[in-house]
Formats: structure tokens, sequence, C-alpha cells
């Protein structure tokens, strides 16, 4: 086995690690769960398909897998990648088509950000698709990186302290969202993705978007790791290690009924 043989399995292994820890952090698939994993054609939901179906042959209790593509119709998307690449994995499917690519196009004007409208389509539509197929569990293919980012996005520009869980039930509770690359860097998988050959399909919508605040938050978090080592994966233990008493949210925590462990010393009896 040469350097490189060598490296490559060593980053499978680091990957699919970070996926059962995730896994047993947060339960996130059970025994008889029937997930649907949602694919787009990109490194990262190819690899979370890669290591779900690497977790399914080991896992002692079994769970069901069917790919979700939903085809938003994009001028010159190639519509035969994705069926062939499962049919050659022998991975139960579904194609949704959805032309979400002209309503985007149509109310999102010139040079204004088209995920927020983007992402709701997608989403909604891919909800309606859960409820058609009956699965326990929605797979979204957000990583290390994409929590970062959402927490500083939040933080800086809607005065949230909020980012992505590993696992979450919609607002209407009807479903429950997990994402097994939580604890994944996008720099692994962007590594395991060469290495797999993943037939990769380039987003021609959001992706093209380059002065988007999550590219700029992105260059950030690069400059800071290129100056600090490190500080990436500090910040994301920061969230995993939550102190709700030295924050200032009254709804978490109850300030109003602090009382001083403080007591006044008992008076000595007179002798």
């Amino acid at each position: 086995m040469n350097q490189q043989e060598h490296e490559n399995i060593k980053l499978t292994k680091k990957l699919r690690k970070a996926v059962w820890n995730a896994n047993e952090d947060f339960g996130l698939i059970e025994e008889g769960d029937k997930v649907m994993v949602c694919l787009s054609g990109g490194k990262d939901s190819y690899t979370m398909l890669d290591m779900l179906l690497n977790m399914q042959n080991a896992m002692q209790h079994s769970f069901e897998i069917i790919a979700v593509n939903l085809d938003q119709k994009q001028p010159g998307f190639p519509e035969d990648i994705l069926p062939n690449y499962l049919k050659s994995l022998e991975v139960p499917f579904k194609i949704v088509e959805k032309d979400t690519y002209s309503i985007v196009m149509d109310k999102v004007p010139e040079g204004k950000t088209m995920c927020s409208l983007c992402s709701r389509l997608r989403r909604g539509t891919l909800y309606t698709t859960a409820d058609a197929l009956g699965v326990t569990k929605i797979a979204l293919g957000h990583h290390r990186d994409d929590i970062i980012e959402t927490l500083l996005l939040n933080m800086m520009f809607s005065g949230k302290l909020e980012a992505m869980p590993a696992k979450y039930r919609t607002d209407d509770g009807k479903h429950v969202v997990i994402r097994p690359l939580a604890y994944c860097k996008e720099q692994d998988i962007e590594k395991y993705s060469q290495i797999a050959n993943f037939p990769i399909i380039p987003c021609n919508l959001c992706g093209s978007q380059e002065n988007m605040q999550r590219q700029n938050i992105k260059k950030m978090l690069r400059e800071w790791d290129q100056q600090y080592p490190g500080r990436s994966e500090v910040i994301f233990n920061s969230i995993k290690n939550v102190s709700p008493s030295h924050l200032m949210d009254h709804d978490l925590f109850d300030f109003h009924h602090l009382e001083s462990r403080f007591q006044e010393p008992e008076e000595t009896a007179n002798i």
C-alpha cells in the first residue's frame, strides 16, 4: 500500500467516525427508520449518501434509504447523471420535477440573493415528497462549516444566537430532519469526493452569486484559520458548550430569582 492509499483510507475512516459519532450523540437514525436522503448532485450530498450506505451495511439494526433529487429545471441540468449513478448503486430513488428555477428568477430582483426563496421552495417540495413517501427522517447534507457559517451569519445579520442543529422537528411537527455530516469538515468532504470520483453536478443558481454574505463569512473563517490554526474548531466546540446563565436570554434562564449563596454566619451563643 502506497502513501496515497494509506491517506485515503485514513480520511474515509475519519469521515465515517464523525458520522457515527453524530449518530450516537443525537440519535439520528433508529431501528426501522425510512430515511429520505436529499441528493443535490453536490459533493456534500454524495458524501452523505455514501456514509449512510456504509452505516446501513454496518449497523446491527436496520433502516431504509431512499434518495430524492429535486430537479429544479435549471437550464442545462444533466438529468441522466443522478438516475444512472443511483441505479449503479442499486439505491431506491425518486426524481421530483418542480420548476422552482423560473419562480426564483421571476421573483428575485437582479443582484439580490436567491438562496432564501430557493431554499423555501425546495424545502416545501421536499416536505411534500416526504409525506408521499412515508419517510421517518429527512437527511440533509449540511456539514460542520455550514453550521459555523450559519451561527456567525445569524449573530452578525439577524441578532440571533442560532446555528443548524444536527436533528430537529419541523415547525408543524410532521417531520424530523437530520444532518449526518454535522461533525464533518468541508475540507475533508472535498477531498473525499475527489477520491470517490463522484459525478458532481454544479449549481448554476446560488453557487454563482459570489457576493453573498455566506461567501464573505466563509472567506473570513478561512483567513482566521490561516492566521490562527484551529479557530473554526474552537467556534464549533462553543456551540456544544452553552452556558445559558452567562448569556442574556431571560426566557432561557431565570435571572429574576437568583439568590446569593453567601449566608450570614449564625450568631455565636454567649457562653
